[in-house]
């Protein structure tokens, strides 16, 4: 992972000192809220609901043991014992106080990490495939390609003031697991001719208004990401709206404009600035790639992790549903489910941080990862850990087996900590895992993304959810609107809508009859909801959930 040089190092040193000062000023009254709002939310510290929120950025999702130990040394030192993973590969605190925000950032700064940019109309922290390095299917590691994009933009004197937020996503492989076309920037490193390069993306984005991105090059060479890059966003600079902050994000201004315009303004502005980078990008670019050497990978027999899935059924259950593919023989991606049964999803303890940090260090080669899936992931095990390792996950209540499963929610903190929310999301997704658990019948759904947002601007990405919920406030009354058929894959698309909300006590049973359904009209055990669900369509599963309709359509 990547080192901190001397610059990195007083860069973010100034930056805090900058920061302490300037809460200082909160405190004793020379900055009013609204003049230091900006300036908090540079610095990843929102007023939610209830308390401050502080959002530290995990870049490209990647943490080593020591930065774990040391997030779980915040949640107990400053907060309430647990941190929030999130959809951005963040970190969030939902209970600092103001006075401590200063000593929580120096205290981050101690192993690289910080909060810069986690918030304000500028470039978000860039988020890759969790499995990057470690993927059996990727061209190459995309997390360099992620980390320069991190230098290049972070405090870019362009960029600071967008007319929205931005967001890169960077994925290495065919198989998209870092959603890059619903983001505003989407990167996929590719091979055209034996010469490595970019497939670039543009105006995908999720919200208000949902939109998949749409390809701006087909391949762009390897040296040309960063100009290409600054001439995306500094055209979107120029063209954005910022009438309306509705219709500011660069999906509606690619739309607006048309796709071949905004290419042509955008390569354009790129033929201004190639002349520009002389090349340095390209040699940091190298420097960066020494950081991600691959591990050691060791040669050991599997027997012991053979034994374990035969006489073992949790293990082997486990196993099914929490391992991946991994480049080199001999190993496996570990997934560590943070959706135990009943539980808010993405929520760690800070027993649990420095578990997963022992674990990480003793069976990982201290690499850990967070996805977007709000999951904790150990990219690098050998298979003949495995069976101490889920004995230790055990322990801490960390193997729970539903990776890829209908309880393994996305979901946004809504109404019980953001201030935004018109709807809880939390308890919903609670009450779904419980329900399904209870059922006993998640093995036997298979393969299924539920994704719940509680509000429209969609931080739970309910639009690319295979069954997608998004809580509204009708009449000061929760209501949840069902989408079916989202996909944040490869195969990105949006959600269609089932028809009327469901209250928030009818919910979890709309979900059960969705999925009861779906087990009565699949043709094979093999076919997933998703495949069903393009083979059928819709209607099944909307006279299913609005019987009364379906009688009056009839009479």
């Amino acid at each position: 992972m990547y080192s901190y040089n001397d610059f990195d190092a007083a860069f973010l040193a100034e930056r805090n000192s900058q920061f302490r000062q300037q809460v200082a000023r909160r405190i004793d009254g020379s900055l009013t809220e609204d003049e230091f709002k900006p300036l908090r939310l540079m610095n990843g510290l929102y007023l939610q609901l209830h308390a401050y929120m502080l959002r530290v950025a995990i870049p490209y999702g990647t943490l080593g043991s020591a930065q774990m130990r040391q997030l779980a040394h915040v949640a107990d030192t400053w907060d309430k014992g647990y941190g929030h993973f999130t959809t951005r590969q963040n970190i969030q605190y939902n209970w600092p106080k103001l006075p401590d925000v200063p000593d929580i950032l120096d205290s981050l700064a101690e192993v690289q990490l910080h909060a810069i940019q986690t918030s304000g109309n500028t470039i978000r922290n860039v988020t890759a495939d969790h499995f990057a390095g470690a993927a059996a299917d990727e061209v190459a590691d995309p997390r360099p390609v992620a980390e320069l994009l991190r230098q290049w933009s972070t405090d870019h004197p362009e960029f600071q003031f967008l007319p929205r937020k931005f967001k890169f996503a960077v994925t290495g492989s065919e198989t998209d697991r870092a959603v890059i076309r619903a983001h505003d920037i989407g990167i996929q490193l590719v091979e055209k001719d034996g010469k490595r390069g970019y497939r670039v993306l543009v105006g995908g984005g999720l919200g208000r208004t949902p939109v998949i991105g749409k390809v701006i090059r087909d391949f762009l060479p390897e040296e040309d990401l960063l100009p290409y890059s600054e001439a995306i966003v500094s055209t979107y600079n120029v063209l954005g709206r910022r009438d309306n902050k509705y219709k500011a994000r660069i999906k509606i201004t690619v739309n607006e404009n048309g796709l071949d315009t905004y290419r042509e303004l955008t390569e354009k502005r790129f033929a201004e600035l190639k002349p520009l980078f002389s090349g340095v990008d390209q040699e940091m670019l190298e420097g960066i790639r020494a950081h991600f050497a691959p591990p050691a990978f060791r040669n050991a027999p599997t027997d012991a992790y053979e034994a374990a899935r035969a006489a073992d059924p949790v293990f082997r259950a486990w196993a099914d549903t929490n391992l991946s593919e991994h480049k080199a023989p001999g190993y496996a991606i570990v997934s560590i489910s943070l959706k135990k049964h009943g539980e808010t999803p993405g929520d760690a303890t800070s027993a649990q941080m420095r578990a997963i940090a022992d674990l990480a260090e003793q069976y990982g080669h201290d690499d850990i990862r967070i996805s977007h899936e709000q999951n904790v992931i150990l990219p690098h095990v050998h298979l003949s850990d495995l069976p101490a390792l889920h004995a230790e996950l055990k322990k801490h209540d960390l193997a729970t087996a539903n990776i890829g499963l209908v309880s393994d929610i996305i979901a946004c903190p809504g109404m019980d900590y953001c201030a935004l929310a018109t709807a809880r999301s939390i308890p919903v997704a609670q009450e779904i895992a419980k329900r399904f658990d209870e059922l006993k019948l998640e093995h036997e759904i298979g393969p299924l993304k539920i994704k719940i947002s509680g509000c429209i601007n969609a931080c739970g990405h309910h639009h690319v959810g295979h069954i997608g919920i998004l809580g509204l406030d009708r009449a000061g009354v929760e209501n949840y609107q069902i989408t079916l058929g989202g996909d944040g894959s490869e195969e990105a698309a949006i959600g269609q809508r089932t028809g009327p909300g469901f209250a928030y006590d009818e919910i979890t049973g709309a979900i059960e009859t969705i999925l009861k359904t779906y087990l009565g009209l699949r043709e094979t055990e093999e076919e997933t909801f998703l495949e069903a669900y393009r083979r059928v369509g819709p209607d099944p599963f909307k006279a299913a959930l609005y019987p009364e309709k379906e009688k009056a359509n009839a009479a």
